[in-house]
């Protein structure tokens, strides 16, 4: 896991494992990839009271010209060649001027100065994209073309837009889209640099993308991980009469397929999202094709991506489609909108990313990419010191532990302007992070099953006193709970027996195992496993729904160390609740039926939508009640928790751990 951020010895060394899955061979992927152009940046009509535009912005949007004309080919080892203009290939049948990148492997068409790509061949292959017969109508356009580097052993492009006050509707940035291709590589190398200058106006962006769309007539199975891969069906299966429109939008079942095998099954491109720290390689393959091929996005490092090593995003999906989503706010919502105010200067570079495979790792031009000479590193040990575990400092084994800019416990998580680095302690605590870019950061770490902040190289964990009972582990995921087996007629049959979650339609599991009456929890006696629905949904009464209560049940009069313990009624008690994932809700919190003031409510929060888009987990949210003693009883007790927002059947939360702390003192 902690490999997500270091650089390997070569390409290949990260895609092995998939590589000889899905070939069945010890030899290098031959397969294609490509990149895109760019149309128009997509709009959201949004604005803000300070006059920020909100943004999505595609990069990288495949289209296909019919008729670009093959150029030279060399073998193997020829040099990488450049060809603008004066050739015969240089002009598509829309008029536009070309320019094609040639290293014998792999020929690249684009056109100039849009940074559109026109046409990639690849293996005697003519077209690897999808031909669509017309001009691109997604992606952005770049207004300024120039070459950064020729030689024989690297050509680098830049395409380029700048931002315009006089033009409506422009994106607020500079951009610079690059394409690298080197001597003898199966494939290029794409980066972008974002600019934001200090006397322009507000911007907030919500997602920075390169999408792939692929030759339907050739790819056809799909891997996203090692356990993750499969045969799929046809872009033309979601649309109807072949498939029938689910709840949430992006769902289909398909109910006519060309293919019969997929009849029953449900196609969501959210299935098959990754958490940025496994989101190594993804891709596609042409399995019936004479020569295989396959096309794969490879990411070598996620210092550019959002969030930090947990935040869940898309990879590649029915289209066939691929993407690098290098900004996004899926699983989180708006917490993790990157916002510029009026006059911020930003600039930060996204990638690169390699499609297909290289030899070796290679670095781009541009000066704003940190080169490994002027890249540094850190290391340490780091304990976890817990007064109510031990009086001890533990080994912080397996932890989670990353650079990020300076914040509070937990920002990271939110944060999208600047670089992340990541790794994980070994079992003795000791930890390693390497090529980090100069700059000024926090250190940030948790570990799996410690619910802690960080200071200086120690774990402080936020407790207030000792441990009366706790439902979960402090992992930042919900995965130790309750996943029920989907409904028959929503089945992904790739998830039956493993990462049952990404199943669609969960939300409606629990109306059928609680139809009438909810969650009873106790203490001592139920399973989480088994007990806890790891998902805190609505329920669905007719055309009606309804909020949904869990009550935990627990018992006060147990033994503790310095013998009987009594409730301490003018003491403080701490009800700490870490959600996973949040969307759009409200918890209202009842002690012993909410009598004598024992009722609290949180402030809403999330709007991830993680479970409508199964995930596992989202952001973290913690959650702080105290509850006075006398509201305890010596004896049996029960704390509820409601989740008071129904207006949807997607609203809800998941949890990741609970716990019920006593007073710092326990004699009364």
């Amino acid at each position: 896991l902690g490999r997500s951020i270091r650089q390997p010895q070569s390409t290949s060394e990260r895609a092995c494992s998939l590589s000889s899955t899905l070939f069945r061979s010890p030899q290098e992927l031959h397969g294609v990839c490509v990149v895109h152009g760019h149309g128009k940046q997509g709009i959201i009509s949004h604005h803000h009271p300070c006059r920020r535009r909100r943004w999505s912005i595609v990069l990288v949007q495949t289209y296909l010209a019919a008729g670009a004309a093959t150029p030279p080919s060399g073998g193997h080892g020829a040099a990488v060649t450049l060809h603008v203009e004066g050739h015969q290939f240089a002009r598509c049948v829309h008029g536009c001027k070309q320019v094609l990148v040639d290293n014998g492997v792999v020929q690249v068409t684009l056109s100039r100065p849009q940074g559109h790509i026109t046409g990639v061949r690849y293996n005697g292959e003519r077209n690897l994209l999808q031909y669509t017969g017309g001009e691109n109508t997604g992606g952005l356009d770049s207004t300024e073309f120039k070459v950064v580097s020729s030689s024989e052993e690297q050509v680098e492009l830049s395409f380029r837009s700048s931002y315009n006050p006089s033009l409506p509707n422009i994106v607020r940035l500079n951009i610079d889209k690059r394409l690298v291709m080197l001597k003898g590589s199966s494939g290029f190398y794409c980066y972008a640099i974002f600019e934001h200058a200090s006397d322009w106006p507000a911007l907030n962006i919500t997602e920075a993308r390169i999408a792939f769309k692929l030759n339907r007539g050739k790819f056809n199975y799909m891997a996203v991980s090692d356990d993750i891969q499969r045969y799929m069906p046809s872009d033309a299966d979601r649309d109807p009469p072949r498939a029938q429109p689910l709840a949430y939008k992006e769902a289909v079942l398909l109910v006519d397929p060309k293919e019969p095998q997929f009849k029953g099954e449900v196609d969501d491109k959210y299935e098959y999202s990754l958490d940025n720290k496994d989101n190594v390689v993804h891709g596609w393959i042409s399995s019936t094709h004479p020569n295989p091929m396959g096309f794969w996005i490879i990411t070598p490092s996620n210092e550019f991506k959002n969030g930090g090593p947990l935040k869940c995003e898309l990879t590649s999906h029915v289209g066939p489609t691929s993407l690098v989503m290098f900004l996004g706010t899926h699983y989180i919502g708006n917490e993790i909108v990157l916002n510029l105010g009026d006059g911020e200067y930003w600039k930060k570079v996204l990638g690169p990313v390699f499609i297909y495979l290289n030899s070796r790792p290679n670095f781009p031009q541009s000066k704003d990419f940190a080169k490994a000479s002027e890249r540094g590193s850190v290391t340490g040990k780091l304990m976890v010191r817990d007064r109510f575990m031990g009086n001890n400092d533990i080994l912080a084994g397996s932890a989670y532990i990353g650079l990020a800019v300076p914040g509070q416990p937990g920002s990271w998580a939110t944060e999208s302007m600047s670089y992340q680095f990541w790794t994980r302690a070994t079992s003795n605590g000791k930890f390693t992070i390497d090529n980090i870019r100069a700059g000024v950061y926090n250190l940030y770490a948790w570990v799996p099953g410690c619910a802690i902040h960080l200071s200086d190289l120690v774990f402080e964990s936020p407790r207030l006193g000792p441990t009366l009972w706790e439902i979960g582990v402090p992992d930042r995921s919900a995965a130790e709970f309750f996943v029920p087996d989907t409904d028959p007629k929503y089945t992904n049959r790739l998830f039956l027996k493993k990462d049952k979650y990404r199943q669609y339609g969960l939300w409606e599991r629990y109306a059928d195992l609680y139809p009438e009456d909810d969650l009873v929890f106790t203490v001592g006696e139920s399973d989480p496993s088994k007990d806890w629905f790891f998902a805190h949904v609505t329920r669905k009464v007719g055309n009606n729904i309804m909020p949904t209560t869990r009550q935990i049940r627990f018992n006060l009069d147990h033994v503790v160390s310095d013998g009987i313990y009594h409730v301490v009624s003018d003491g403080i008690y701490t009800l700490r609740i870490s959600l996973a994932a949040a969307h759009m809700s409200v918890l209202k919190v009842c002690v012993n039926g909410g009598t004598r003031r024992g009722v609290f409510t949180s402030p809403e929060v999330g709007d991830g939508n993680a479970i409508a888009r199964h995930g596992i987990h989202g952001v973290q949210w913690d959650l702080e009640f105290p509850i006075k003693g006398y509201l305890l009883n010596e004896g049996e007790n029960n704390i509820t928790i409601t989740q008071t927002r129904a207006f949807s059947i997607f609203v809800g939360v998941m949890y990741d751990y609970v716990r019920l702390e006593g007073p710092t003192t326990t004699s009364g």
